[in-house]
């Protein structure tokens, strides 16, 4: 573990402060002071490890499904969504990414208005369930719902499109809470990769502290954005593409890259990505660990995102159950900590520093699309 520490943390530039945030500084040394007993059942075990590491989730579309609800109680339980807080507490969940990604078949020119109307809507929710639910925009905020009670709403990913070729539209959608902004489907983020007004918007992207978000994006813009970003990437929805083919699972090549840039791949409970089982999604989940590393990986539950799920992973309270697998299989209590928990802490702590840097050394930029693109 050390070592992996040593090799993700980077070294500061002449004149830049030491990082405050280092790798995996919310993870107690269970090597030393084990959590739970090893010789007790796997889902016992697995239901003490997450009761003081709860699952971030990377990607979980409640609001876009409670749109079609006409009433909803959260608090009580709704059995008309995937997600609600009976559940969220009987899967140890103590942070969601609220997706932001409309419904397909929107007319074109309304992505700006639809993820508006969206973030209009989280609000409601969490005003609705004030006992449950807490809005974060980082990471000491959403250890201060945990520390509460709550859970914590991180607003994000949201489509590319949602920008309009606009980074004025990506100030103000970071000043409402936005912090993770998916780079794919539009002219500048495309199959070809970044182009000049890409490359802009992922600067502005770290001197604001919204995450990229690559699940989706083509391995060229995955590649370039890698290398550009000051601060780690995201991907939300992606597994092993070794394992199942995809478009958003990623190949090893990728994953290494990931790896090596501190990123985080959030495993998706989705069985087109992973397989119709748990024990599949155990599989990404070690071959991920394998190929970009313990402080490398994550979890996304994709739950009320139309998606169809594995067995025992069909709604927010399954956790426990995948925790007792990867229990089974030999995964260390570090690992799973990092899993759940660390490692997007620390990839939250990571984006605020580097912003908190950037906005001393640059203005905000003003370019658009057709100085820099033509």
């Amino acid at each position: 573990m050390a070592d992996l520490q040593h090799d993700l943390h980077t070294t500061p530039e002449v004149g830049e402060p030491a990082d405050p945030f280092p790798p995996f500084a919310d993870v107690p040394d269970a090597a030393v002071a084990p959590l739970s007993d090893p010789d007790a059942d796997p889902l016992d075990r697995a239901h003490t490890l997450l009761a003081a590491h709860p699952v971030v989730d990377g990607h979980n579309a409640l609001p876009r499904a409670l749109r079609r609800l006409p009433f909803y109680d959260l608090q009580l339980g709704e059995s008309g969504v995937g997600t609600d807080l009976p559940r969220l507490r009987e899967g140890h969940v103590g942070a969601l990414f609220w997706s932001l990604h409309p419904p397909a078949g929107l007319p074109s020119g309304t992505a700006v208005a639809a993820t508006l109307e969206q973030v209009d809507l989280v609000r409601s929710v969490i005003r609705a369930h004030p006992e449950g639910l807490r809005p974060a925009r980082g990471a000491g905020q959403v250890i201060d719902a945990r520390n509460c009670g709550r859970v914590a709403v991180v607003l994000g990913p949201a489509p590319a499109t949602a920008l309009d070729d606009s980074l004025g539209i990506l100030r103000v959608l970071h000043s409402l809470g936005l912090r993770v902004l998916t780079l794919a489907g539009t002219t500048w983020a495309s199959e070809a990769g970044l182009t000049r007004f890409g490359e802009e918007v992922v600067r502005e992207m770290n001197r604001l502290g919204v995450l990229a978000d690559l699940s989706g994006a083509s391995d060229a813009t995955i590649a370039r954005t890698l290398t550009l970003s000051r601060t780690p990437v995201l991907c939300t929805r992606s597994a092993a593409r070794a394992l199942r083919p995809h478009p958003d699972n990623l190949s090893d090549e990728l994953l290494a890259a990931l790896g090596t840039a501190g990123g985080l791949c959030m495993v998706p409970l989705a069985a087109d990505q992973t397989g119709p089982t748990l024990r599949d999604v155990a599989d990404h989940l070690d071959h991920v660990r394998e190929i970009a590393g313990p402080g490398c990986v994550g979890l996304s539950g994709t739950h009320d995102s139309g998606a169809a799920h594995p067995q025992d992973l069909t709604d927010a309270a399954g956790y426990p159950h995948l925790i007792a697998e990867l229990l089974r299989r030999g995964w260390p209590e570090t690992d799973i900590a990092l899993l759940t928990w660390g490692n997007i802490q620390r990839v939250l702590r990571t984006a605020e520093f580097a912003a908190q840097t950037a906005q001393q050394r640059r203005e905000q930029s003003t370019a658009t699309i057709t100085e820099l693109d033509g």
